[in-house]
C-alpha cells in the first residue's frame, strides 16, 4: 500500500465533466416512493430492467472498482470533510453497506437480506444490481450527509458518482425502472428502520442527559487543576478549538460526543439495548487499594512514551515484523517473527529513529491518513488489501467470486463489526466515564510527588518520581547549565521530561522533548484538538481496529496480509503536527492483528490513552469482530434465524 493524497471523486467528477457525461441525479424532494416496512419486508419485483443510462453514456468510474466500491469511496470522502465523530460514521458506513448488500442479494438465490428481503428478476442481472445499489446508496448518503460539514461537496460527489455510473433524472420520474425502484425502496427502508435506533439522529446525535463530573480543564491556565473526581472524564476548555481535521468549533469547551451510544442498535451485539452491551470490567482507579498503583504507573507510562518523541535523539529501532508483532490478545508480549509466515523467508530489518516511529504511528493512526476516522481507515485498508489479492474467495476456501460480490460481503461484515465496536466501546465510555491522561498527569503533578515523604513537594496523591522522567525542580537542578535551568522560577514544582508542545510553524519546526511543568503537559496532538471529546476507557481505536482485523482474517481465510506484509509509507516531511520525519518511514505489519495492535499502541505515543484503555479495547473489539463475521456468514447463506 502506498500513500495516496488525491480525492478519488474529484477525479471522477473531473472525468465526467470532461467527457460531457450524463446529468447528475436529482432526488425526489418529498421522498414519496413507497417504502417497505423495516421489519424484514418480503416482496417480489418482477420485470426485465435495463441499466439506467443516458443515450450514449459510458461509465466513467475506475474500471477496477465495483459499484459498491464506488459508493464506499463516496462515503469515505464525506467522512473526511465532516465532523469526525467515529460513532456516527461507523453507523453510516454500516447502514450504507447493509443497503448495498440487500440490493445485491435481491438478485441472488442463496443469501438473505438484512433490512429488506426483496426478490428481483432481470435479464441483465449485473446492470440491475448496479442500478439498485446506486439508488439505495445515493438515497442513504443524501439523507445522512445533507446537513453535514462539507455537505455541498458531498452531495456533488453523490451527483458525480451517479452521473459516472450513467444514472439520470429520468430514473426518478413517476414510473421508475424496476431496478431503480427496488434500490430506492431499500434505501428508504434502511432510513425508516434506523430512525429510532438510539443514535438520536433527529437531535443531531446529541445526549443532553450527560453532565460531566468535573469542571473543564482550562488549557490556558498553568497552575494546579481541580478535579471533583480524578477517576472521571474532564472536558477541556480551549482558547481556540477545532476538530482533528481542523473544523473550527463554535464553543471552546468540550461536550461528550456519543455518551448515549451504548443504547444504539447494533449488528451482532446481544439484544436488549443495554447501555453497556459488552462489559470489559473496570479500569484501574485512583484511590482503590488494588489498582491505585496501576493508575499512577499508567500516567507515568504515557509520559515515558512522550519522552521518546525527540527527533534530536538518534536511537534507532527495527520496526519490521522481524521485531514487532505477534502479540496475544490484550497484551503487548510479542517480539516479531523469525520468518515471514507466508513466504517462509526472513523479514528484512528496517531501522528507523525511535522518535520518527513514535510520531509517525501517532499521526498515521490518529484518524487515518486523510481523516476518515478509524472505521473509515479500516475500510481504506480493506480496499487496498482487496486490490492486491490474486483471487477473491470468501472465507479463503470458497469459490472464486467477482469483485462486486466480494465487496458487498466485505462491507457488510466489516462495517457491521466496526458499528458494533462503536456501540460497545462507547457503551463502556459512557458507563465508566474514565479520565484521560492529560487530566491524570496535570492533576497529580500539580499536587506534588508521592514517592518521597521526606522530600520536597510531597503529597500522597502526587505523581511518582522517576529519575530522568519525573522530578522536582530544585535550586541545584535549575542552576545555570543544569537540566531544569529553564524552570528556575518554579523551584519546588514537579517537572516531567516530555514533548514540548505544538510548534508555531509545524512545517519547519518541531516541539522536541524537554523538561516541562507537569501542570503544562500536553499530548502529541494539535493545539486546537489536544484530546478527543469523550471518556478514555475503552479505546475506540483499539476496539475498531481489532474488530476489523477479525473480519479481515475471516473473509480472507488468513490473519496475514497478502504475502505476509502490509505496509504504508509516510514520506519525508510527511508529518502534520510538526516537521519530519527526515527520511520516509514505512510502517509494516505481518498480520491484520499486528496492524490493529499498532493502532492501539499509537494512542499511548500520542498521549490520548493509557494502557488499560488500549488493552481492554482490543478484547472488546475482538468480540465484536468475531460476532459480526459469524452473523454475516449466516446472511450470506441465508441460514440466519
Amino acid at each position: 500500500m502506498s500513500r495516496q493524497t488525491s480525492s478519488a471523486f474529484a477525479v471522477i467528477l473531473a472525468t465526467v465533466l470532461a467527457l460531457g457525461g450524463c446529468t447528475a441525479e436529482q432526488e425526489i424532494a418529498d421522498g414519496s416512493t413507497p417504502a417497505p416496512s423495516p421489519d424484514s419486508v418480503t416482496a417480489t419485483v418482477t420485470a426485465t430492467p435495463q441499466p439506467s443510462t443516458s443515450e450514449g453514456c459510458d461509465r466513467t468510474t475506475d474500471p477496477s472498482w465495483s459499484v459498491a466500491r464506488v459508493w464506499n469511496e463516496v462515503a469515505l470522502e464525506a467522512i473526511r470533510r465532516d465532523f469526525p465523530a467515529p460513532t456516527v460514521h461507523a453507523r453510516n458506513l454500516f447502514h450504507l453497506s447493509a443497503a448495498m448488500w440487500d440490493a445485491w442479494v435481491a438478485y441472488d438465490e442463496t443469501g438473505a437480506g438484512y433490512y429488506v428481503d426483496l426478490d428481483g428478476t432481470a435479464d441483465d442481472v449485473a446492470a440491475a444490481r448496479e442500478a439498485a445499489i446506486s439508488h439505495a446508496a445515493s438515497r442513504i448518503l443524501r439523507h445522512r450527509y445533507a446537513d453535514s460539514f462539507g455537505a455541498e461537496e458531498t452531495l456533488a460527489d453523490v451527483d458525480a458518482a451517479m452521473a459516472a455510473l450513467c444514472h439520470t433524472p429520468s430514473d426518478l420520474e413517476a414510473t421508475l425502472e424496476p431496478a431503480a425502484e427496488l434500490g430506492r425502496r431499500i434505501g428508504q427502508a434502511v432510513i425508516d428502520a434506523t430512525v429510532d435506533d438510539g443514535a438520536r439522529e433527529a437531535d443531531g446525535y446529541l445526549d443532553d442527559s450527560y453532565t460531566p463530573a468535573n469542571d473543564p480543564l482550562d488549557l490556558r491556565g498553568t497552575g494546579p487543576i481541580e478535579m471533583a473526581d480524578p477517576n472521571r472524564w474532564q472536558p477541556l476548555a480551549f482558547d481556540v478549538a477545532a476538530t482533528q481535521n481542523q473544523i473550527p468549533l463554535e464553543t471552546n469547551a468540550q461536550t461528550f460526543v456519543g455518551s448515549h451510544w451504548g443504547d444504539v442498535e447494533g449488528f451482532a451485539l446481544p439484544d436488549g439495548g443495554a447501555a453497556l452491551p459488552l462489559d470489559p470490567g473496570p479500569p484501574p482507579y485512583f484511590g482503590d487499594p488494588d489498582t491505585d498503583a496501576e493508575f499512577r504507573e499508567a500516567a507515568v507510562e504515557v509520559i515515558r512514551y512522550s519522552s521518546l518523541l525527540d527527533p534530536a535523539d538518534t536511537e534507532a529501532i527495527d520496526i519490521s515484523p522481524a521485531s514487532i508483532g505477534d502479540n496475544t490478545l490484550g497484551a503487548n508480549d510479542g517480539d516479531g517473527y523469525d520468518l515471514n509466515p507466508v513466504t517462509g523467508e526472513p523479514y528484512e530489518p528496517q531501522d528507523v529513529p525511535l522518535a520518527d516511529f513514535g510520531r509517525v504511528v501517532a499521526e498515521y493512526w490518529a484518524d487515518g491518513p486523510k481523516s476518515e476516522t478509524p472505521p473509515g481507515h479500516w475500510n481504506t485498508l480493506a480496499n487496498n488489501v482487496s486490490d492486491t489479492l490474486p483471487e477473491l474467495r470468501v472465507g479463503g476456501d470458497g469459490p472464486v467470486v467477482d469483485r462486486l460480490e466480494w465487496d458487498v460481503k466485505l462491507y457488510l461484515a466489516l462495517n457491521g463489526a466496526t458499528h458494533d465496536a462503536a456501540i460497545a466501546a462507547w457503551g463502556a465510555k459512557g458507563h465508566y466515564d474514565y479520565v484521560r491522561p492529560i487530566s491524570m498527569i496535570r492533576w497529580m503533578g500539580g499536587l506534588g510527588q508521592s514517592s518521597d515523604p521526606d522530600g520536597p513537594s510531597y503529597h500522597p496523591d502526587g505523581l511518582p518520581l522517576v529519575e530522568g522522567l519525573v522530578e522536582v525542580v530544585t535550586d541545584a537542578s535549575s542552576a545555570q547549565g543544569e537540566r531544569h535551568e529553564r524552570l528556575a522560577d518554579h523551584v519546588g514544582e514537579v517537572t516531567v521530561r516530555s514533548w514540548d508542545a505544538y510548534p508555531r510553524n509545524p512545517e519547519a519546526d518541531v516541539g522536541g522533548v524537554d523538561w516541562i511543568l507537569a501542570t503544562e503537559w500536553v499530548p502529541y496532538q494539535r493545539a486546537t484538538f489536544v484530546t478527543p471529546a469523550f471518556a478514555g476507557y475503552v479505546s475506540g481505536h483499539s476496539a475498531f481496529s481489532r474488530a476489523a482485523a477479525e473480519v479481515m482474517t475471516g473473509i480472507t481465510g488468513s490473519p496475514w496480509f497478502p504475502d505476509g506484509l502490509g505496509s504504508w509509507t509516510v514520506d519525508a516531511e510527511g508529518l502534520e503536527f510538526e516537521a519530519g520525519p527526515a527520511e520516509p518511514v514505512v510502517l509494516q505489519w505481518a498480520s491484520y492483528y499486528d496492524a490493529a495492535d499498532q493502532a492501539g499502541i499509537s494512542r499511548l505515543y500520542g498521549g490520548i490513552h493509557v494502557r488499560a484503555d488500549d488493552l481492554a479495547g482490543r478484547v472488546v473489539g475482538s468480540t465484536c469482530g468475531q460476532g459480526a463475521w459469524s452473523l454475516a456468514q449466516d446472511y450470506f447463506d441465508a441460514s440466519v434465524a
